[in-house]
């Protein structure tokens, strides 16, 4: 825990250099305007290049995380604030990695009887010779935002496979996994309890980057209009997903529900240790319709903090 007043030396790690940049930058510049609202003493921080260096001098206080992407959540910027003992807001290292790697949490969720959809990890050097079933869906294994993401819906699409292939630029695999026909849901466990579950409707064919943060890209739906059956194992999927994985202060996890009233019918899709703080994020509405403003969730954050060896 770290004490915050007006003497703390707050910084907000922000930027970077993956492809969720601009989305980083989004959530900083909304917490920084949130700690200034408050008075608090804020240095933001682009964590671009080789910067460590740079932010050791700084001495800070405690580190606001709002990075996205790999450098960010993917246990790095972590490993390096712990091993210079400077205290930070979410998920330590070990959390962070696991949550970030499709490959790493999808065999956590099978070990764990938690229902995802079937999968495979394959070279992208092979994707074009995949005889998979129709439909299904290409993700890097580890990127965020959506980013990345195809949906072979027929045909036509599994022709753009040499197209997507030769343009893939995440790494030697991809996880390839069922596409999941049904209803988009979200939850989010803060202060170890879970949030409502939020359903998530937009016209795009998936809740892809531009549904994600354009304005008016989806519409989100507070309470989920769904079962109230389905509804409690949303709530409790998320809780026990966030603890199994180590998750700290806040996490966001995303399911498809394909209509049915058992268990099976409900796939976790994966967990998120950097939820966005932007304006059409979910975690921040979410935190909203339990009675907690933007304002207490990023001063909580940051009081949770800590360096965790």
């Amino acid at each position: 825990m770290v004490k915050i007043d007006k003497n703390t030396k707050i910084v907000v790690l922000l930027g970077g250099n993956s492809s969720e940049r601009e989305i980083s930058i989004s959530s900083g510049e909304n917490v920084i305007k949130s700690l200034i609202s408050k008075g608090l003493n804020i240095i933001p921080f682009d964590c671009k290049g080789d910067y460590i260096n740079k932010l050791i001098k700084i001495q800070p206080d405690v580190c606001f995380n709002a990075l996205h992407g790999s450098g960010g959540e993917d246990g790095l910027v972590q490993s390096l604030l712990e091993k210079n003992n400077i205290p930070y807001t979410h998920s330590g290292i070990a959390s962070s990695k696991l949550c970030m790697n499709k490959a790493s949490s999808k065999k956590i969720f099978v070990k764990n009887n938690i229902n995802t959809p079937e999968y495979e990890i394959l070279k992208i050097d092979n994707i074009y010779d995949l005889k998979r079933t129709i439909p299904f869906v290409i993700k890097p294994i580890q990127e965020g935002s959506s980013n990345g993401v195809y949906v072979i819906f027929n045909e036509s699409d599994r022709n753009r496979l040499l197209e997507i292939q030769k343009s893939w630029i995440y790494g030697e695999e991809v996880l390839v996994e069922d596409y999941i026909e049904g209803v988009e849901l979200s939850c989010a466990v803060f202060d170890n309890e879970p949030t409502e579950v939020v359903e998530i409707k937009t016209k795009n064919t998936f809740y892809d980057y531009n549904a994600k943060y354009e304005s008016g890209g989806s519409d989100h739906i507070i309470p989920a209009n769904i079962p109230n059956k389905i509804y409690n194992l949303v709530k409790k999927t998320a809780y026990d997903c966030h603890n199994l994985f180590g998750c700290r202060g806040i996490s966001r996890t995303d399911f498809r529900w394909s209509g049915g009233n058992n268990k099976e019918s409900l796939f976790v899709l994966e967990i998120n240790t950097q939820p966005g703080m932007t304006s059409t994020s979910l975690v921040p509405e979410l935190l909203e319709n339990k009675g907690i403003s933007y304002n207490d969730l990023i001063l909580y954050l940051l009081e949770d903090a800590s360096c965790r060896r």
